[in-house]
């Protein structure tokens, strides 16, 4: 890989890192309600990508459910995690994703894994088992069991993932109208003060919102599968492990998350197990999804 695309990778990471930090921000300091966050989001992309909806794909019910599940299900989620948790307790714990990826293959698609896959898969639950541990994990309550909930949702439509054949702008564009069409009404029946919390927010939260919804999503996934297209996904998914790291460090400095001897060992096992689980053949997993399940 030149250094020109390692470096627009390393970018990439950052971005993504930047938004779990950002996105704390807004559901936890500006109290903005996460569901109607995570419908926002959904609704910027939703007007910039209209016209990547047509035409209609075939199989549309289950193009629905699994864009929504890799995108505003397990935003939602990860938000309403964020109300409680810090972002770097949520950046390992999202990192079982990918052995969870992987169970859900085997279940489901009959994917059959040797020793070293599992060994990656047990690495990984340990390392989330010991971040969970440190004082930073336990400060996160029930907040981390949504960020786990986040990561079980998104493994789920990855899994389904390489079986639908649209292109990246179309896969967004689907999953900003289903995120649209299921979080709207969810948020208004379950929350409330969303005008209030709009309006209080200002430009800080229009900020937010387009950095998350252009710059992360339009932005960052766009150039990230354009990668994936030049190179070997086998080079690429496993340098988004920066993308844990870069989190851990924006929120030590920028939210002030305690960053512990736990925290850190636990991500550094959790890391390793995702790694040997990125660099095994696999004939049914996505793997720039592995790390990243989120789109």
């Amino acid at each position: 890989m030149p250094i020109r695309a390692f470096l627009l990778l390393t970018v990439i990471c950052l971005v993504w890192a930047l938004n779990v930090v950002v996105s704390r921000l807004v559901v936890g300091d500006m109290g903005v309600p996460p569901l109607f966050y995570a419908a926002a989001r959904s609704c910027v992309v939703l007007v910039l990508l209209a016209r990547w909806l047509r035409p209609v794909p075939p199989q549309l019910l289950r193009v629905m459910l699994v864009t929504f599940a890799v995108s505003g299900g397990s935003f939602a989620l990860l938000f309403i995690g964020l109300q409680q948790a810090s972002p770097s307790a949520s950046a390992v714990i999202s990192l079982s994703g990918a052995p969870l990826t992987v169970l859900f293959a085997i279940a489901i698609l009959g994917e059959k894994i040797a020793w070293r896959r599992g060994l990656g898969i047990a690495l990984t639950f340990i390392g989330v088992l010991v971040a969970v541990a440190s004082p930073a994990g336990w400060s996160g309550g029930v907040g981390l069991v949504f960020v786990f909930a986040s990561a079980v949702v998104g493994a789920m439509g990855s899994v389904q993932l390489k079986r639908i054949d649209l292109s990246p702008l179309r896969l967004q564009a689907w999953a900003a109208l289903g995120s649209s069409v299921v979080l709207i009404p969810l948020s208004a029946l379950t929350e409330q003060g969303q005008i209030a919390a709009s309006v209080a927010g200002g430009w800080p939260l229009a900020a937010a919102l387009f950095f998350s919804a252009v710059i992360v999503s339009l932005g960052a996934h766009t150039l990230y599968f354009r990668l994936i297209q030049r190179f070997d996904a086998n080079l690429v998914a496993p340098l988004t492990l920066m993308t844990p790291i870069f989190t851990i460090i924006a929120g030590a400095t920028i939210t002030g998350d305690r960053v512990g001897v736990f925290l850190i060992a636990g991500a550094a096992i959790a890391a390793t197990g995702v790694l040997v689980i990125l660099i095994r053949p696999s004939r049914e997993l996505f793997k720039p999804l592995l790390v990243r399940s989120r789109l």
